[in-house]
Parts: C-alpha cells; structure tokens; sequence
C-alpha cells in the first residue's frame, strides 16, 4: 500500500504542504497587493512569518546609565548559578525556544490559530529589537558586523547544498544568485526548490533591521512613545494607500513595515519605557491591538481565503503588536527572568541547545520536513512497521522531522560555534 493511499493528506506530497509545490497555501511570503504579480524571482506570492530565529548572543555589556534608560536593563539576563557561564535571560531564551517549535508545528499541520496562539516572527523580532538595543552599547559598526558574521556562515553551508540540488533539477540563475551570498533580496530559486528558500524572508527582514538599527535607535531615543506608535503607520499606509513595488523592494517593505513595532517595541522594553508606562494603558493599548489584528483577519477572510495572521500582514502587524507588548511589558513589571529554568536540567539544557542552534533549526527544519515523507514511505515496505506504526499520522510525521532536525543540529549546527568565535561542538 502506498503512501498516497495510506494518507489522506498527502496527495502527490503537495496537498498538504510537502512537495514540489509546497507551501502555498501554508506560510511564506504573505499574499501582499503588490505580490501577487511578482513572479520574476521565483517568489511566491505568500508569506509564513515563522521562524525566527536568530541565536541570542550572550551579551555582557554593562547596563546603560544614559539618561532616559535608568535601569532599563537591570532585569535583562537572569544569573546562571552554574560557574564559568555567562548570565542569560531564561525568559527570552524560553520564547524562542517555543518560537521554534510553534514554526515546526505551523509547517508541519498547517493550523491558521497556530499564529494566534503564538505569534512566533512577531515575538523572535521584539526579542532581537531588544537585543540589538542591548549591543549598540558598543560601536554600531562592530554590532553590525558581528551580527553579520554570526549570521551568515550557517546560511552559506546550508545554501550551498540548496543551490546545488536547484542547479542539479535544472536550474541557471542570474546575476541575482548574489542574493545567495548577502540576503539583503530574495534570493532566486526554482519551484523545485521553492520550500527550502521560500523561508528566507526572515534572513533578509533580520539583516535590514540590523542595518537600519543605529538609525532607528536614534529616531526612537529623541520621542520614544510617539516613535513607538507611529511604527505602525507604514503598514496602514501600505494597505490602504500605496502597495508598493511589484518587486524584491516591495517583499522587504512590507515585511519591514509588518514587523517595525515590534523591533522598535524591543528598544522600548531595553531603554525602560514599558516600565515607565502605566500599566493599565499599557494593558488596555495591547488588548485593542490585539482585538483590531483579529477582527480585521476574520473580517477580511473572504480577501485572503482564511483567517491565517500569516496570510494578513495587517492582521498580523496589530496582533503581534498587542501581544508582544503584552508580554515584554509583563517580563518588566513582573520582573520575570525564568530562573527557576535552571533546576530542571534537562529542559534547561533543551532550551540552551535551541537557542545555540536557532539559526540550524530553522534553516533546515523544512528540509527535514520534506525528506520526513519519502522516509516515512519507505516505511509502508516494512510490513512490521505498517502494522504498529501510525504511519499515516501527521503527528508521527511530525515526530520523524524532529528526528531528522536533531541530525542535522548534531551535522551542520558546529558552524554556528565557528561563526560565533567559539570551539565548535556537535551538541552545544
């Protein structure tokens, strides 16, 4: 009995999201006006803002005295009570951690609730807006360049393999394949490969916030709370007065313009304006924000064939908005740090290995998804295996891509110890 028999929601591997033409209806670039005609690329017109997720440097910086931050970074890393450990935010290190595994499970299932429940990209940006906040303590153009360094060299091994398997199944790029050595654009790729690079929208979004945040701290530093909120006037405008460009410009706009509040919302949680804040006008605010993402998603269903946030970037800018300030805001005024991570040692020890390997997990989690459903297939030839295992299970699917994730954690992940300056190692 084959595969396609056996499983309902497999048809060909791409009627649920696993195959040449995966990912359509799934996640990635979200439909935006001006992309629904951009086909030059080889982009797809929609967009699953997953992922995240670039590794949390631990950062050992002093706490910043200027006027304005106080002791905005006073609860910023937890104290790690093991010897000869950098102290680390438990907290943060526990939403991307979950970050994580929501964007597996997102692509694995494809549940619409799963960004309401957990807005994943909105979160892993706030995170890295406070953090780059925390580095620009330093010159700026060392932060850049050493977020440069740590980002790239894992990009580079894992696109090496995608491009040459795109240029084995007939592929022949332009001189756009520069986008494949700096993602500042989308890099170029054909449909055979569309649901391994279809995920770097985070890479290039992650690289032009870094980019642009020297500038951005600045701006926000001269009138934080009006900057604050005015970062979601460039997704309104976007909406409901100018599209933008049908082109890789246009896909970096509206990601950039998606995500603005919470990169910024991560400069307020570093510099103590949430603490300052009263907190019923912080609490009411969010909740709004929460409330007009979700109405606008299952009122524009019609629009966008679903309530998916990811397929709404209107949607999703105010959601993620209202929940992440919810949740930095609740960090400062409940003083949360997640200490207490560190007395179950091995689900301390997972959230380490997930924040080491961040960059690994999510670069080659839709590899390991793709290569779950020919493995599993292979398995219905095992007439032990057909007879005990749930081979037609989602969840089993599920459980065999993390499997394959651990392999190339263990493979592939060194280099983000090389990246980082550090001995690398197979298992952080």
């Amino acid at each position: 009995m084959t595969w396609d028999q056996q499983n309902p929601y497999q048809q060909g591997y791409e009627g649920y999201g696993y195959g040449p033409y995966a990912g359509q209806q799934q996640y990635v670039q979200q439909p935006y006006p001006q992309q629904q005609q951009y086909v030059d690329y080889g982009h797809p017109p929609a967009d699953e803002q997953t992922a995240p997720l670039l590794p949390a440097e631990p950062d050992t910086s002093p706490v910043p005295t200027t006027p304005g931050t106080g002791q905005a970074g006073a609860e910023e890393s937890a104290p790690d009570s093991r010897p000869g450990r950098p102290a680390r935010d438990r907290y943060f290190d526990t939403l991307r951690a979950v970050a994580l595994v929501r964007v597996v499970t997102y692509h694995t299932f494809g549940w619409a609730w799963c960004g309401m429940v957990f807005p994943s990209m909105g979160v892993m940006f706030g995170l890295a807006g406070t953090l780059m906040a925390k580095s620009l303590e330093r010159p700026a153009l060392k932060v850049v360049r050493s977020r440069l360094r740590r980002l790239l060299p894992p990009f580079w091994l894992w696109g090496f393999f995608v491009v040459l398997a795109m240029l084995v199944h007939d592929w022949m790029p332009g001189w756009q394949i520069v986008y494949w050595i700096v993602p500042l654009g989308d890099p170029p790729g054909n449909v055979w490969g569309t649901q391994a690079w279809e995920i770097l929208w985070y890479l290039r979004t992650y690289l032009w916030f870094v980019l642009l945040s020297p500038a951005l701290l600045w701006v926000f530093r001269k009138a934080p709370v009006p900057v604050l909120l005015l970062s979601l006037v460039p997704v309104l405008v976007l909406n409901f007065v100018w599209s933008g460009p049908d082109n890789r410009f246009g896909s970096a706009l509206w990601d950039l313009s998606t995500y603005l509040f919470c990169w910024i919302l991560g400069f307020a949680h570093r510099d103590g304006v949430l603490q300052r804040m009263r907190p019923a006008l912080v609490v009411v605010g969010s909740l709004a924000a929460v409330g007009c993402g979700g109405w606008y998603a299952f009122s524009h269903q019609a629009d966008f064939g679903t309530y998916d946030l990811d397929e709404n970037p209107l949607a999703q800018a105010f959601w993620s908005a209202g929940f992440v300030t919810l949740l930095m805001w609740a960090k400062a005024y409940f003083k949360i740090d997640f200490g207490w991570l560190t007395r179950f040692r091995k689900l301390d020890r997972t959230v380490t290995i997930f924040n080491a390997r961040a960059v690994t997990i999510y670069l080659w989690h839709e590899i390991a998804l793709v290569l779950a459903v020919p493995l599993i297939d292979r398995m219905w030839n095992v007439p032990a295996f057909e007879k005990w295992l749930p081979l037609d299970s989602q969840w089993f699917m599920f459980g065999v891509g993390w499997i394959l994730i651990a392999v190339f954690v263990v493979a592939c992940g060194w280099v983000e110890d090389v990246a980082a300056k550090k001995k690398p190692k197979l298992v952080p």
